[in-house]
């Protein structure tokens, strides 16, 4: 019990240290005007500032495990949450609504996972095709994030018992969507993507297999963070894919990204060259089967689960009380669930250049072999048609208020926008009170429109 008590004392005084070195950061900049974004003394404080957090809680992290070393050797283990141990499907099933997983084969040969739910609990019925919603992640993100909550508070499942065809997407290079055609994951060659291809095979792929199979000429599309991203590009580039989108629900949108202050983003500013001997040429945080025991043992613990929150909440913003710590272990034993470190150097070829557009292969005979021209082509979001609404937070750190009301003057058919008071980038598939502060609105929507 002595231990516990440490224990609990450090994430405390680590939770504190981290809210202290935000608040003095933001004064600072607020004192002295000099938050300009930019490669500044300030941003390198609010860098060094982020790296001690790191600090701090890889301590933490190291007294945790001599806790869960001292609790197994006394035989105190804590009881693990089943579902940490189900993949998607299973979760689905656990909770009594029928499940499907589905293969798509892209153009260029990726091969990716759909997870669909046809209906809800008490609708076994056929009664005719149901309306479909085609439900995308975020980066790093997989189909789980849908399905993670009960089923009172998952959109995924309150979707499903609302009257619709629910079909969740998996981008190339997540958990589920490892395999190609020809290549391997342990090629170099498998992982040279980005959220570019993304948008170009894989939505079309996933959506045009969707309406295949249901008969369905249009689907809603509801995206969150990246996979807005996703939305904006395929909906600009490919037009007709663009008339097959019922609406598009953009929920913590990302395109241009300028003022985020997440310690990703501020990673991603950093050389190509510097991010590819840090990160490799392949893969980015994959899940595996030592983060997942980790997340089980580590997560579930009683003392330690705050501190797995503010893993989550050092990336995307703070927002204690809106989270379900219950279930931070099953959402851990999923997210991160893998991406190519190209994507990241996507994301920091924008914000560097302050400009949307496709990825720059770092030679004009390697831009022209792409995109038959020297430079990059940019992402006209004024070139999309498609019906438009809007979710943000005021406290999200990776979608930020400023960057989100200027991509909202970019959107030509905006439907609806609302910025939602105290959220930060996860509430949007976490948060405790997404049903009534997001998910009544969005299935409100889809009845109307």
């Amino acid at each position: 019990m002595g231990v516990d008590v440490v224990i609990v004392a450090v994430v405390d005084a680590v939770v504190v240290i981290i809210k202290l070195y935000d608040k003095l950061l933001w004064g600072f900049s607020s004192a002295t005007g000099l938050l300009d974004r930019s490669y500044s003394i300030l941003q390198n404080l609010d860098c060094a500032s982020h790296i001690m957090k790191m600090w701090l809680l890889g301590l933490v992290f190291c007294l945790a495990l001599g806790t869960l070393h001292s609790e197994t050797s006394r035989g105190k283990t804590p009881p693990v949450d089943p579902e940490t141990n189900m993949n998607v499907s299973e979760i689905i099933s656990s909770w009594g609504f029928p499940s499907e997983e589905h293969l798509v084969e892209t153009e260029d040969g990726y091969i990716l996972c759909l997870h669909r739910i046809p209906h809800g609990r008490k609708d076994h019925s056929d009664k005719g095709p149901k309306p479909v919603v085609f439900l995308q992640h975020g980066l790093l993100g997989d189909s789980s994030n849908w399905v993670t909550n009960l089923p009172n508070s998952s959109l995924g499942f309150i979707l499903a018992d609302a009257g619709f065809d629910v079909w969740m997407g998996n981008s190339r290079g997540n958990t589920w969507s490892r395999k190609h055609k020809m290549l391997s994951v342990l090629q170099a060659e498998y992982w040279a993507f980005s959220f570019d291809e993304m948008a170009i095979y894989d939505l079309p792929a996933s959506i045009n297999y969707i309406l295949n199979k249901t008969g369905q000429k249009q689907v809603y599309y509801v995206s969150h963070s990246q996979g807005t991203t996703i939305g904006f590009i395929a909906f600009t580039r490919l037009p007709a894919l663009a008339e097959k989108i019922k609406m598009f629900f953009a929920l913590a949108p990302a395109a241009a990204i300028t003022f985020s202050i997440s310690p990703l983003v501020k990673m991603s500013r950093f050389p190509d060259v510097l991010l590819k001997d840090l990160l490799g040429d392949k893969e980015l945080l994959p899940q595996n089967t030592l983060l997942k025991w980790l997340s089980v043992q580590f997560c579930d613990h009683v003392v330690l689960k705050e501190l797995c929150g503010n893993m989550f909440f050092l990336t995307c913003g703070f927002n204690e009380k809106n989270l379900n710590m219950s279930r931070v272990a099953l959402y851990m034993t999923h997210t991160p669930a893998g991406t190519s470190v190209q994507t990241v150097l996507h994301w920091g070829q924008i914000i560097k250049s302050q400009k949307f557009q496709a990825f720059d292969w770092g030679s004009e005979d390697k831009n022209y072999f792409h995109y038959n021209q020297t430079s990059p082509p940019a992402y006209n979001v004024r070139d999309m048609s498609v019906p438009t609404a809007v979710w943000s937070g005021d406290k999200d750190w990776l979608a930020d208020v400023i960057d989100v009301n200027a991509l909202l003057t970019q959107i030509p058919n905006l439907v609806y926008h609302k910025c939602i008071e105290g959220w930060e980038h996860l509430d949007f598939i976490w948060g405790l009170d997404a049903p009534w502060q997001l998910y009544k609105e969005v299935v409100n929507f889809m009845r109307k429109y």
